[in-house]
């Protein structure tokens, strides 16, 4: 099944995958304190402004994982002492989805060392919702918050277990876990 781009989080862990039919010349690089998608140096030229954006950064005590540049402003809101829900839910409203040719949704969640949160804003719905345990949320079809096996432990694991998972057309992922410190990794790929 094909499912877009997608999010997973739940309390102190976090991990986000691009899945492209349209764009699969993409990678994660690690820039400025955050990871960031964008082309890799074959991808062809395009003028798209929805492939290139930081997908995990800090913020306050927390970690935003998204899949556009609503993950800069609900982080500086973090910074600024905003509740992750609000942040959350603020950002997305904002933002709202793409203004592509399929209406892409903006997906995000927030993870904390004993919390997470997750978002996404559709043509028809913004949904924000306090998670206890993994739980994903995808650009398409699955496209509500629904709980998600997630066996990683490490941001190295998540991510690869997210690149690895069966949804089709895998590009790049990026995870985080929260605790004592926040550890950062991606993986994109042989």
């Amino acid at each position: 099944m094909y499912v877009g781009r997608f999010v997973v989080v739940g309390p102190g862990i976090g991990a986000y995958r691009v899945s492209s039919r349209s764009f699969p010349n993409r990678q994660v690089v690690d820039r400025d304190d955050a990871l960031t998608v964008g082309p890799t140096p074959d991808a062809p030229e395009t003028d798209n402004p929805y492939i290139a954006y930081n997908c995990v950064r800090e913020g306050g005590d927390y970690v935003v994982v998204g899949n556009g540049s609503q993950v800069d402003p609900i982080a500086e809101k973090l910074d600024l002492g905003y509740p992750p829900r609000d942040a959350l839910a603020e950002i997305l409203l904002a933002l709202d989805y793409e203004k592509d040719d399929y209406d892409t949704p903006r997906i995000a969640g927030v993870v904390g060392d004993d919390e997470a949160f997750i978002g996404i804003v559709r043509k028809d719905a913004l949904v924000v919702e306090a998670v206890t345990e993994p739980t994903l949320v995808a650009t398409y079809e699955e496209d509500d918050p629904r709980a998600f096996d997630l066996d990683a432990e490490t941001a190295a694991d998540a991510a690869r277990e997210l690149y690895d998972h069966e949804f089709e057309h895998a590009v790049c992922a990026a995870a985080a876990t929260v605790g004592d410190a926040v550890e950062t990794a991606f993986y994109n790929g042989e």
